[in-house]
């Protein structure tokens, strides 16, 4: 049994599953269960059930970070789950937030391309590649970051419900409207 009590943070890069939907609509995978990451990390199918088992019989959500700092959540994530693949996340950015309409901006322009799952090791154990397998984790968050360490997952954002170039104009209005109120 691996308890270690500090937070650790596993990155991973978006990849055509994650999607922005009107600006501020977010789905995709913040994990991949099998793929060995750049620090030789392999999360283990089921290493998050009895963490989302906690989180939901407390009431409690994950929290949607800006690269992992605690004093900027730029959103919410309305579902987080286990399946076949990975983690699933699918949640939404806030737009009466600064830094939430500025992800929404840096994300359609490609800046922005990773997430990153902030967690606890409860169990862990050591395969013969020496690899560390994470086999049961303390889910704390899932942040928007710049560099991503998990290689196996790549970015894609997308304005389905709006069309590619309206994200853009979506960014551009947010900034407009933020020059007018400091003018004011």
């Amino acid at each position: 049994m691996d308890m270690n009590n500090e937070l650790e943070r596993k990155f991973a890069r978006f990849d055509a599953d994650l999607t922005v939907k009107d600006g501020v609509g977010l789905e995709g995978y913040a994990s991949y269960f099998g793929d060995a990451d750049q620090g030789g990390d392999v999360v283990v199918a089921g290493a998050y059930t009895k963490s989302l088992a906690r989180l939901s019989a407390d009431k409690r959500q994950v929290k949607m970070l800006w690269q992992h700092d605690p004093a900027q959540p730029i959103g919410i994530w309305d579902e987080v789950r286990e399946d076949k693949r990975g983690l699933y996340v699918k949640g939404r950015l806030l737009e009466a937030v600064g830094r939430g309409r500025e992800a929404a901006a840096l994300i359609s322009a490609g800046a922005i391309d990773g997430l990153s799952i902030g967690y606890r090791t409860v169990r862990a154990a050591k395969n013969d590649k020496g690899q560390r397998l994470l086999q049961e984790l303390e889910l704390w968050e899932v942040s928007l970051v710049t560099f991503p360490m998990l290689p196996s997952a790549r970015v894609a954002a997308k304005g389905d419900a709006l069309g590619g170039g309206d994200l853009r104009e979506l960014a551009a209005t947010f900034e407009d409207a933020r020059r007018e109120l400091a003018r004011r």
